[in-house]
């Protein structure tokens, strides 16, 4: 088994997101296929040029239609992409199931269960089909806890200052 087999990036600070990202970089610097699926943030990360210069190593997926976070969608607009996002999970699913990668990262996945859209029993499915052979990557400001059982590593961020406006 590896040893940071399951990994939880999480808390109300900033940089989770970045600190999966930088994980995901050094093991595609070690010769790992990395792939990232993005949610609640749009598809708007997919259009910058960086991201590709990261292919094939790292790749980034975006099922959201909209270029816009989540929260700034109309509720009509959310219902909608609420379906892409589940398609994001369903896509997460068969690259576990497939091993079609060596890291995957979820990121804003616990958001998605605080949220209602992913039920935690969906994500223990998910964490339980984790391969020795993978290491799967989650992110998102609530804790879940309750999800807490099945990492190998837990990194909580906290902003202790902030800058004054």
């Amino acid at each position: 088994m590896l040893e940071d087999k399951i990994q939880i990036y999480c808390g109300t600070g900033s940089g989770r997101s970045a600190a999966a990202i930088g994980q995901g970089i050094r093991y595609a610097s070690a010769g790992k296929s990395v792939m990232v699926v993005r949610f609640l943030k749009g598809n708007d990360i997919l259009k910058q040029d960086y991201i590709k210069r990261l292919e094939p190593e790292l790749k980034i997926f975006a099922f959201e239609k909209f270029d816009k976070w989540y929260n700034d969608l109309t509720s009509e607009e959310q219902k909608e992409e609420q379906l892409h996002i589940r398609n994001g999970l369903n896509f997460a699913r068969k690259v576990l199931v497939t091993e079609e990668c060596d890291v995957l990262i979820l990121d804003e996945l616990l958001d998605l269960v605080h949220m209602g859209i992913v039920s935690e029993e969906e994500v223990k499915q998910l964490l339980e089909s984790v391969s020795d052979q993978t290491i799967l990557i989650l992110t998102g400001t609530h804790r879940c806890e309750s999800l807490w059982s099945y990492a190998t590593r837990i990194t909580e961020m906290s902003t202790l200052k902030e800058p004054k406006a």
